[in-house]
């Protein structure tokens, strides 16, 4: 970019009136619609001495007025840069919350599932020692038997 001045300004009334396709350009004008960078140019009208414009460098060159090639004022280009940018923080917050509260609600799922897991495991832990559990009273009560009979038996041969 360069920061030649022009004797003309465009529009320079208080307001800029750049326009892409029938819409506002909004931020800093990086191209004009006909292809042509943009350049930085002084206003040397007496209703804006001194203050800086963007312009298509095309526009500039030929020293057109009141045509539709890009023409914006730099402050406000600045101003809707920092409205963007106010924009886009306010969103990239509201982001950051959701993901924290997703983030929270993903933890409390994993431990939901690590417990779960936890409880099945101690179920099966505890299902198998009550089945060998049973497996050694039967082991003691056939035993029992077993030595009741031999008892008897040899009480008997006696």
């Amino acid at each position: 970019m360069s920061g030649d001045s022009s004797n003309t300004s465009g529009a320079s009334t208080g307001g800029s009136s750049s326009r892409r396709w029938g819409g506002v350009i909004i931020g800093i004008p990086k191209r004009c619609w006909c292809g042509d960078e943009i350049v930085p140019l002084l206003s040397k009208s007496e209703k804006n001495p001194y203050r800086r414009y963007f312009r298509c460098a095309q526009a500039a060159r030929k020293r057109l007025e009141s045509d539709n090639h890009i023409f914006k004022w730099v402050d406000e280009a600045l101003i809707n840069e920092v409205e963007t940018l106010e924009f886009k923080i306010v969103r990239l917050e509201e982001e950051l919350r959701q993901m924290g509260r997703k983030e929270i609600s993903l933890g409390e799922r994993v431990q939901m599932k690590v417990e779960k897991e936890l409880f099945d495991k101690v179920e099966e832990v505890l299902a198998e020692a009550k089945c060998s559990m049973k497996k050694m009273m039967l082991s003691a009560v056939v035993g029992g038997v077993v030595l009741v009979g031999i008892i008897e038996f040899y009480l008997k041969s006696q």
